[in-house]
């Protein structure tokens, strides 16, 4: 069983380089943008758009530890998706609904990739709240039950789920071994969690709550919240 990651990691890579596309000539601006981006920073990975781009990369081989991380990730951002659908169902705040259909989109950017490997998703046929991975069903179980106290609980829960997405894509970028393409799909990740943890610290201070990191180191933190959204 895989032990979620509690301590605080420093997110050295916040400010990526661009990604060298392997097997081709084509560049970055050749491309079609993955991700667009509203006045709220709610961030939507285009998958047409996605694909495009993932045909412009050679699939390379798959170690273990990449496996692992895809099928956790595609996980942890269906996550992300169906304990903000339930909690916008019970606050009926906007930002629940907003960021819950972004997460939608996140869960099936890292599908894409499992399909492009040919590996087994681990999320079909699951319903919202049900997970194949014991960490991840018993921490949603957790994070919708702390959430379903109020609303500022619920607001809370938001940023502590963009605080551990943001760890744990760290954690796998750095075990990805040349595989641009997975790079690739958790930097979009990467971007639409910053944006979401700081639509959730803004709905926060709207009512009345200065939030405090419950994972990240309190400086990786602070320089999110002091940068604009991420449009680009």
């Amino acid at each position: 069983m895989k032990t979620h990651p509690m301590k605080k990691i420093l997110l050295a890579t916040l400010l990526l380089p661009a990604l060298t596309l392997t097997g081709c000539d084509t560049t970055d601006d050749d491309l079609p943008p993955l991700s667009s981006v509203d006045e709220a920073g709610n961030t939507t990975i285009n998958l047409q758009n996605l694909q495009t781009t993932l045909d412009t990369i050679a699939p390379g081989e798959l170690s273990e530890q990449e496996i692992d991380g895809l099928m956790y990730m595609r996980e942890e951002e269906k996550l992300a998706h169906d304990v903000y659908t339930v909690l916008y169902a019970q606050w009926s705040q906007r930002v629940f609904d907003n960021i819950s259909n972004s997460e939608q989109t996140h869960t099936e950017a890292v599908l894409a990739l499992i399909e492009r490997y040919e590996l087994s998703d681990p999320a079909a046929g699951n319903e919202i709240g049900v997970f194949s991975d014991a960490t991840l069903q018993s921490l949603n179980d957790t994070l919708v039950a702390s959430g379903s106290s109020s609303l500022v609980d619920a607001l809370m829960v938001g940023a502590a789920i963009e605080e551990i997405d943001m760890i744990d894509i760290n954690r796998y970028i750095d075990q990805v071994e040349g595989n641009d393409d997975i790079v690739l799909v958790y930097e979009n990740l990467l971007k639409g969690s910053r944006n979401h943890l700081r639509a959730f610290v803004s709905n926060l201070e709207k009512q009345g709550v200065t939030y405090v990191p419950q994972y990240m180191d309190a400086g990786d933190y602070q320089q999110i919240i002091d940068s604009p959204i991420e449009r680009g």
